[in-house]
Order: structure tokens, then sequence, then C-alpha cells
């Protein structure tokens, strides 16, 4: 492999897949109670989210410094490697911005480091990054692995049901779903990624959100999306049962379920149930092709 694949941690990816998938991680930020801590040094959820859902103001979180991508950086080119560094939408975050900078700083080496704006978060995120590093082990060379990211993001498609609004709204990450403010308490909104957050549909019920995301994996199947991906907040049990219709409509086990963690989750806050996906075969790398 001469292309090393690095990312933020928004992606959540389960760790065996990010050490199994040989990826590069640069930490974000969480701040609260006068503390700084790295969302990688925060593994308890559980703790987090209690105490989340007891703080009068929202912790506030923050991009890896020019510094903390160079860190990561600098030792990868030291061993002649390429870079294709995948990150959080740039709408959200200024992460992908901080990565671009900090390849700016590498002089003659800064044409070895591709950064991608994945113009996704959580599992879409996770799904690109690990399509782009099935391309690095399948021999690819940077171009190709950023064209394999690129086309993995293309086929992309993720959906998230949330409780209330009222997290993104204090977060001010909410993007066009502002429109929805004035009814949230009386629906459970179904939301959509595309660079920002988006409104997708208005239900009433959380047992009707649940079955309209498995309505939406029947029609990722239909695509051709079958590289699909379960993700939750404090819902192990929805993400579970989502997952159970997601084999029956695949056929097939998901790439990954996971938790997403505090960067994402204190601006959406816990009950999130998220799914969706890409083309299966941009996850496979030319040794899984027999």
């Amino acid at each position: 492999m001469r292309v090393a694949v690095v990312s933020d941690t928004c992606h959540y990816l389960p760790r065996e897949l990010v050490e199994s998938n040989g990826i590069h991680e640069v930490s974000l930020y969480v701040h609260r109670d006068g503390r700084t801590d790295r969302e990688s040094d925060l593994r308890d959820y559980d703790a987090y989210y209690a105490q989340l859902g007891r703080a009068v103001e929202l912790p506030t979180t923050s991009q890896p410094s020019i510094g903390d991508f160079l860190s990561v950086y600098e030792p990868l080119l030291d061993d002649g490697l390429e870079i294709v560094s995948i990150h959080l939408a740039g709408a959200l975050s200024g992460t992908v911005r901080s990565a671009a900078q900090a390849r700016d700083q590498l002089g003659e080496r800064a044409g070895r480091v591709h950064v991608i704006d994945s113009a996704t978060a959580c599992g879409g995120q996770g799904l690109v990054v690990l399509a782009a590093a099935a391309a690095a082990a399948g021999g690819a060379d940077g171009a190709g692995v950023v064209a394999r990211a690129e086309a993995a993001r293309e086929q992309l498609k993720m959906w998230f049901a949330v409780d209330t609004l009222e997290y993104l709204r204090r977060g001010g990450r909410i993007g066009t779903a502002q429109a929805w403010l004035g009814t949230a308490l009386k629906i459970k909104p179904i939301l959509a990624l595309e660079s920002e957050i988006t409104p997708f549909e208005r239900v009433r019920t959380s047992r009707r959100a649940f079955e309209r995301m498995v309505e939406l994996l029947r029609s990722r199947h239909a695509a051709g999306g079958d590289g699909w991906a379960v993700q939750h907040i404090q819902a192990p049990r929805e993400a579970a049962a989502l997952a159970e219709r997601g084999r029956e409509i695949f056929g097939r086990e998901p790439t990954f379920i996971s938790e997403i963690g505090p960067v994402i989750g204190t601006h959406v806050g816990p009950g999130l149930l998220g799914a969706g996906g890409t083309w299966a075969s941009l996850l496979e790398s030319a040794q899984d092709v027999k």
C-alpha cells in the first residue's frame, strides 16, 4: 500500500474497521466545564450523553489544528506515502479547511496530499473513507484512491431521524431544516445531509419514522446501494431492529453498525437513528474481487 488514508474522528466507524483498514485519524475537540478533550479520548458515550442531557449549556466543539494534521501527515510523507485525507462536510466544520492549510505548509511535498471534502458526516463519511481504503489496499495510486472516494460519495444516500430539532437549533447546525422549527414538537423529523443538513420528511410517530427508514433502505437496495450501514445515538435497540430489517432487504450483513460520538452528538442529541448506503462494489479492494 503506497497511499495512506486519513480522516477525522467524525466517521464513527467501529474501531476494528479503522484498525483493519489502516485508517489514520485526526481528532476533533469537545469543550465543556472548563476543560478540553480530544474526541478520540471520549470512549464512554453513555456517560457523555447522560451529562449532555443534564447540561444547561451545550458543550462546544472545534476542529483539529493545522499542527494536528501535520503531526499525522509528516510521518506518512517521510515513509514515502501519498495521502488521501477525507473529512467532515465543510458546511458543518472547518476541519477540511484546516487539512488544506496543513497541506499547503508542506512545500514541495504538498502535491502528495489530496484533501477531500466528503460533503457528509458520520456513516456517510465512514463509507467514503472505507471506499478509499479499499482502493488503497488494492494498489491504487493517489488519483485512483481519490476517484474511488468520489464515486462512493456520488452514489451515497444517508438519512437520519431525530427526536427533536432542539439540539441542532442550539448548536447552530440546523441548516434548511430551520423551516420546521415551528412544528418540531408535533413531528419526528427525517433529515438528510447533502453538504448541509436538509429536511427530508416529517412523520408523526417514532414507529412511523422507523418504518420510513426501512422504506428508505429498500430504495437504496433498488438503486444498487448495497454497501449499507446503520448508526445511532443512545438507541441500540432501535439500531439492532433496523439492522435486522436491513438484512432481510439486502440479504447481506451491514458494512457496519455503530454509535455516533460526542462531536456530532452534541449538535444532534440522543435518539438519532440513521441509515443508508453506497455501492458495495466500491467498498471492495482488488484482492477482495475473485
